[in-house]
């Protein structure tokens, strides 16, 4: 479905560019004779690596760096319009395994061949070094990577009488998270429920892939009307019944801060997240927190979905070599040195580079990189659910038109938790949007045929 694919931009407007950070290198006066502006996702190990920067510009002479932050929603709308008009605005910008994949036959990316001295594509995790080359040429540089998992609060589940299988189910973190919210002062569960195809969808699909959901059929029908779908929705809302009151507006960030707060008992979420919630200095719960797998639908699999925040080049970009530059040090093991003299081995990125896994130092400071290793390795996009599909990926499909579907079907399930609308219209919606967006994009497909 080339057409597909090609669906980069289509429906989404230009975001306003906020949180913009400047770093100055060179000379006195803060101009430099060149400037690379990155755009970056809002979080802890990207705001990291903002904040040492300075290590690069010491390293470049005449040289300054714009940073634009935004969080997840926003950034997609930013980096989509900019990249898929080939507007140049950036150089460097933070995208996904699903940026990587629908933007190849594009052109949209700069490969990443001809790098600097030091570049070791070889030394990142296999699975997702696949998973940025697509096409037999790396678009982009994991600085991160992760798979899901529980965390969840021991102190809490002793008080509710509740005892973390070695794999949880969703029917068990459903009990877990009731007998939680009613034993407890705290709310049974984190939960994404803020609409986007990155957020409440991310984890939404992954969860309905478990129950043996799909989103379409080997031809590419929607099939969102389904048994398994029906379920998994609402097994969803039912989760969403213990979750603090303002979970329609929560995705990861307010997640974060909700369990480093001590609101919830459980969270189901991506991996990166275990050093910030066991940091002291940032946890309040920090002594109490374990970690289980990802859950699962009895025999239909685990919900643990592969993803890496990386750092690629727009086509557009006028300064390709040093963007070429930063990406190699950025994604360096000079980079975790000094990350860990800076934050400490546990606060270095995680997951993207094999060789963290093999330094004691890191294992020794992390008690979770096993289990962070293990659902990394064991996350397998190119069979998502138990049934056939035609497309690749866990929390998402990979297709470019699964930003317009995913975003419209993320609000059908926000309304569906506030009671605007049942589970089964929601659903029922769904279906409607998805048939809608593959009908029209197999016209396309037709007239482009015939031209």
């Amino acid at each position: 479905m080339q057409t597909v694919r090609r669906v980069v931009a289509a429906g989404s407007a230009l975001a306003v560019l906020a949180g913009t950070a400047s770093c100055g290198g060179g000379d006195s006066s803060g101009q430099g004779d060149q400037t690379l502006t990155i755009a970056a996702v809002n979080n802890a190990d990207l705001d990291r690596l903002r904040d040492l920067n300075q290590n690069f510009l010491d390293q470049h002479s005449g040289v300054n760096i714009e940073w634009v932050s935004q969080s997840e929603n926003e950034l997609r709308e930013t980096v989509s319009t900019d990249v898929g008009t080939e507007g140049g605005r950036f150089d460097v910008v933070t995208v996904g395994t699903f940026e990587a994949q629908i933007w190849a036959e594009e052109g949209l990316l700069e490969p990443l061949t001809d790098m600097p001295d030091g570049f070791e594509a070889g030394a990142f995790v296999p699975s997702i070094r696949k998973a940025l080359t697509p096409q037999d040429e790396m678009l982009a540089a994991p600085f991160y990577g992760e798979s899901s998992f529980t965390m969840y609060r021991t102190d809490l589940f002793k008080e509710a009488g509740v005892e973390m299988p070695d794999q949880p189910t969703w029917s068990f973190i459903i009990d877990a998270a009731k007998k939680i919210s009613e034993e407890t002062s705290a709310d049974g569960i984190c939960l994404r429920g803020k609409p986007g195809w990155g957020e409440n969808m991310g984890f939404v699909t992954a969860m309905a892939h478990s129950y043996s959901a799909r989103w379409f059929d080997e031809d590419w029908r929607a099939q969102l009307d389904s048994d398994a779908w029906l379920e998994a929705t609402a097994d969803y809302l039912e989760l969403a019944e213990y979750a603090p009151s303002t979970v329609t507006r929560n995705g990861y960030q307010e997640n974060l801060k909700l369990f480093q707060d001590g609101e919830c008992g459980i969270w189901v979420d991506a991996t990166i997240a275990a050093s910030s919630v066991t940091d002291s200095e940032e946890s309040s719960v920090a002594d109490s927190v374990d970690f289980a797998p990802a859950p699962g639908a009895g025999e239909n699999g685990s919900s643990n979905w592969l993803w890496a925040w990386s750092l690629a080049i727009p086509s557009g970009s006028e300064h390709k070599d040093l963007a070429k530059e930063y990406v190699a040090w950025a994604t360096s093991a000079e980079y975790i040195e000094l990350a860990a003299s800076e934050y400490g081995w546990a606060n270095v990125p995680a997951g993207a580079r094999s060789d963290l896994y093999e330094n004691s130092k890191y294992t020794d400071a992390a008690p979770f990189a096993d289990l962070v290793q293990q659902s990394i390795d064991s996350a397998d996009p190119t069979k998502p659910t138990s049934e056939p599909v035609p497309y690749e990926g866990i929390q998402y499909v990979n297709v470019a038109a699964f930003q317009s579907i995913g975003n419209a079907v993320g609000q059908q399930m926000t309304d569906a938790i506030s009671g605007e609308i049942s589970g089964e219209q929601a659903l029922e919606n769904s279906q409607w949007v998805a048939d809608r967006v593959i009908e029209r994009v197999r016209l396309l497909e037709d007239q482009q045929g015939s031209d």
